[in-house]
């Protein structure tokens, strides 16, 4: 585009042997990243930036991207070892923090752990649809709860109601006396065991790297905290949570996916976060840019903002 300015789709789809809705997904990203700008006579054409330019956005959006990351990283750190020191001070030294490094381990550990909850059982389930040996592994510990009166609150995201298997088992929970609920993006796994123990996992983008058991009043509090905060937003399972639209036309996950594509997330990312696959993500992206005319991307996100879909 740099060298031939005046050519558009066609003529570049032609030169670089490829489909013109390769081209326009590349020019797509290409506005994402600022290196593309709408002409000022004509905001529905878009020209590139200079050479110069272009190397200095990408450096400064690197450069924010890792500033972002240690500060975020830090923050983390920061409140984990508060919470820690805090809770050691009050229990003297009382908390808990056991590492469960495999699969087996982590199961034995959940097997016990829900034999012995007698009050109140809390978990998050993110990655939309659950495997099926997954769920069929949890339906007996899970039965032996409810036969028992324990509470159960469970939250998936709102896109496990398009997979079947998944759908099914929610509704024997909510058959058998228990609470489920579906929200747009879930905050990390999660299952809480009574106000005594929670399994978190050791990295949540890699379940396979094992799971913590954290315990001690401070930590327990503030994870049912979460739990309860996410509780309230979400909407019982039942209702068509992923297709009601609010006062501007949008349903949860078309405004969680705005929000995502607005930080900056690429498609692959912000499909992850809503536990959809990424053809998905990009059709609803697709239907969101035709119901704002938008011709880009980065028109979307303008018109977008204008139209106050954005926070």
């Amino acid at each position: 585009m740099l060298d031939r300015p005046g050519w558009g789709v066609p003529e570049i789809s032609v030169h670089l042997g490829l489909p013109e809705a390769e081209i326009h997904a590349g020019l797509d990203r290409l506005s994402e990243l600022r290196l593309l700008r709408p002409k000022f006579s004509d905001s529905s054409i878009l020209r590139p930036v200079s050479l110069d330019v272009g190397v200095q956005i990408l450096l400064a959006r690197r450069e924010e991207e890792v500033r972002r990351a240690q500060e975020e990283f830090a923050a983390g750190r920061a409140a984990v070892l508060q919470i820690l020191e805090t809770q050691a001070r009050a229990d003297g030294g009382g908390y808990g923090y056991e590492e469960l490094p495999s699969i087996e381990r982590i199961q034995d550990r959940l097997e016990r752990l829900t034999h012995s909850c007698t009050e109140r059982l809390l978990s998050f389930h993110p990655g939309g649809a659950q495997p099926l040996a997954q769920l069929e592994a949890s339906k007996p510990l899970d039965a032996a709860l409810l036969g028992r009166g324990v509470e159960m609150r469970t939250l998936y995201q709102d896109s496990v109601r398009n997979d079947q298997d998944t759908l099914r088992y929610a509704q024997w929970l909510t058959d058998s006396g228990g609470q489920v609920r579906t929200t747009a993006v879930l905050p990390i796994r999660m299952v809480l065991f009574d106000r005594t123990a929670a399994l978190l996992p050791v990295d949540p983008d890699n379940t396979a790297a094992g799971a913590v058991q954290v315990s001690g009043p401070c930590v327990i509090t503030a994870l049912t905290a979460l739990h309860e905060t996410v509780w309230e937003r979400a909407a019982s399972f039942g209702t068509a949570a992923d297709r009601e639209r609010d006062g501007e036309g949008l349903t949860g996950q078309e405004r969680q996916m705005l929000k995502l594509l607005a930080r900056g997330m690429t498609d692959e990312a912000a499909a992850k976060q809503l536990g959809i696959g990424v053809r998905t993500a990009r059709r609803m992206m697709s239907s969101l840019m035709q119901r704002l005319e938008a011709r880009s991307r980065f028109e979307a996100g303008v018109l977008a903002e204008r139209h106050g879909w954005l926070p």
